[in-house]
């Protein structure tokens, strides 16, 4: 059937979107370095090899625990540079803004920006502000786009994943998903739920000097959660992934929240946690390496790569059985980025 209107599935990072960019934008639009649809485009200039990513965000609420629009553009930006290997350099952004936004909100999330900007050591060097009537927008969309510089030995790929590495992740699932759909609905959940939004470029930097060699793979789990993400890079990897369900990283709150609206916390956004794919003899110390950093704390081995049908992504669960993890369909919650 041809498609006839965009919906809100289009937007999910599930299938809805790859068929979306498949069939629509790559059919135009159709240099080697887009389709290879990775977090970020590596190209070589004379003497260096340089990464570009970049994203826009939508997000609602524009504030929530643990974060703000703001941050999530700078974060964003910079661990999509990372997850190619990428050291980021510079960011630029760009403002649509809507008639009668409020002048102080507009303010704080500058203020959020150039905190962020400065913590990551990443500045922002250039930009652009544009208008439009109240109506015609939400408040505020901010556009961003990174540049990094990448090692020349560096060959992070979503298609290098091998039979034997063991998946990482950096630490617990689905705390951004979740945080956004309380604030949305106005649900009061016990724990501190927050967004887990943070910059990874310092723990992916690290990581690589110690293990460049043995690092395959590297994938955000964002928009559609980490089941879409696993699903990504089977398919680009061309291999089979096996997930144990009871070594997924959840926190109780998460957990909870999730029995209570119905919801898979594979499927849940995160903005600041990384998949790592890595030699099966290198994990453990890669592991204890993560541990040693904040934004790797609670870092722990999910499941590992195996030969069998190309795309296909297992969960054994918790009672030994076996499903399979499919990309998102459809889209639970929207504007979570």
């Amino acid at each position: 059937m041809k498609l006839k209107q965009i919906m809100l599935d289009h937007g999910s990072g599930g299938l809805a979107s790859q068929e979306l960019i498949e069939k629509l934008f790559l059919r135009y639009l159709d240099h080697p370095l887009l389709a290879d649809m990775e977090d970020s485009a590596v190209f070589s200039v004379p003497g260096t090899r340089l990464a570009m990513s970049t994203d826009s965000y939508v997000v609602d609420p524009l504030f929530f625990p643990g974060g703000d629009i703001g941050q999530l553009a700078v974060h964003g930006t910079i661990n999509d540079l990372a997850m190619r290997g990428a050291r980021p350099l510079y960011l630029s952004l760009a403002f649509i803004l809507e008639e009668g936004l409020s002048y102080g909100e507009l303010e704080k999330i500058i203020r959020s920006i150039a905190q962020a900007s400065k913590d990551a050591a990443v500045p922002i060097i250039t930009g652009d502000t544009k208008v439009v009537e109240r109506g015609k927008a939400d408040k505020i969309f901010i556009n961003s786009t990174g540049l990094g510089v990448v090692a020349p030995d560096c060959q992070i790929s979503l298609t290098r994943a091998r039979p034997g590495d063991k998946i990482i992740i950096s630490g617990p699932m689905g705390d951004h998903g979740l945080t956004i759909m309380s604030q949305r609905s106005g649900l009061s959940l016990s724990g501190d739920l927050a967004s887990d939004t943070m910059p990874l470029h310092g723990l992916v930097e690290q990581l690589l000097d110690e293990f460049g060699p043995a690092i395959h793979t590297l994938h955000d789990p964002t928009r559609g959660g980490v089941a879409t993400g696993l699903n990504e890079i089977a398919s680009h990897s061309k291999v089979a992934l096996e997930i144990m369900e009871a070594a997924l990283p959840i926190r109780p709150q998460v957990a909870a929240g999730c029995e209570i609206l119905g919801l898979d916390p594979l499927y849940l956004a995160n903005e600041g946690k990384v998949l790592i794919f890595v030699a099966a003899d290198k994990a453990q110390g890669l592991l204890n390496l993560a541990h040693s950093r904040p934004e790797g704390r609670e870092a722990a081995i999910i499941g590992q790569v195996q030969e069998g049908p190309a795309g296909r992504v297992s969960l054994i669960t918790a009672i030994g059985g076996s499903r399979l993890l499919t990309p998102l369909q459809g889209q639970p919650l929207p504007r979570i980025c």
